[in-house]
């Protein structure tokens, strides 16, 4: 744990990067955000498991409340190698821009379907996820339209011997669809991270993500801390 405590600060030295526009106004580029969230998850049997999710976001150089949310997600294994999920998440987000601020209400569905195979001493994962967002209380007359993102990611994880920090590495890209909105890819991350698993008591997990919007004039490169804990409870069996 020696190793992860100086990346750890090597990350949250990262600065905040500002942009000269033409016509002389400074646009902030780049953030450094801050995720925490505690798992809960219900394994039913081999192919189903439940889970439920509480997570902090932290922005502007994680000193402010970004978002939090409630997540409850179910996946299902068709088979050794092809799985799916469904999740539902009731998300307050803070709007600190315009005239009018603070905490939104949202909420947003998620559909996968995945496939995952071993090759040697790696796990490699190939996910598909389609999401649906919508803020609560405004109208499509409002100007509320569905905020919908199709998903593709693709992780891999390596198996060292003798070793409990495994690590992790996975890329996404994110394809934007909305009413009234510019269409098209919008943001791709890459994320390197790790798990420590505790006898009886879970896991916990750190990462490093790195988020940066395409297709627009001033992109915003968006460096993430996140540390994650999860619980797997199982089902006993009968004797």
């Amino acid at each position: 744990m020696k190793n992860m405590k100086y990346i750890i600060i090597l990350l949250s030295v990262i600065y905040t990067h500002s942009a000269f526009a033409q016509n002389g106004e400074y646009i902030t580029v780049r953030d450094l955000e801050s995720w925490g969230s505690l798992n809960l998850k219900y394994k039913i049997s081999k192919k189903w498991r439940i889970g439920l999710e509480e997570q902090f976001r932290f922005s502007n150089n994680s000193s402010e409340i970004d978002s939090y949310f409630t997540e409850l997600s179910t996946d299902y294994n068709f088979s050794k190698h092809v799985f799916g999920g469904i999740g539902f998440r009731y998300i307050r987000q803070n709007d600190n821009v315009g005239k009018i601020q603070g905490f939104e209400n949202h909420t947003r569905f998620h559909f996968d379907l995945g496939y995952s195979h071993n090759l040697q001493r790696f796990s490699l994962e190939y996910r598909l996820r389609f999401q649906t967002k919508n803020e609560l209380g405004i109208s499509k007359e409002e100007g509320d339209h569905a905020n919908n993102h199709l998903r593709l990611k693709v992780a891999a994880g390596y198996n060292i011997k003798k070793w409990k920090l495994d690590p992790e590495f996975s890329a996404e890209i994110f394809r934007h669809y909305e009413k009234g909105e510019q269409n098209g890819f919008n943001k791709f991350r890459f994320t390197i991270g790790t798990k420590y698993k505790m006898k009886s008591f879970g896991k916990i997990g750190v990462f490093y993500r790195m988020e940066k919007e395409l297709n627009v004039n001033y992109p915003m490169t968006t460096n993430i801390i996140g540390f994650k804990y999860t619980y797997t409870l199982k089902r006993k069996k009968k004797d």
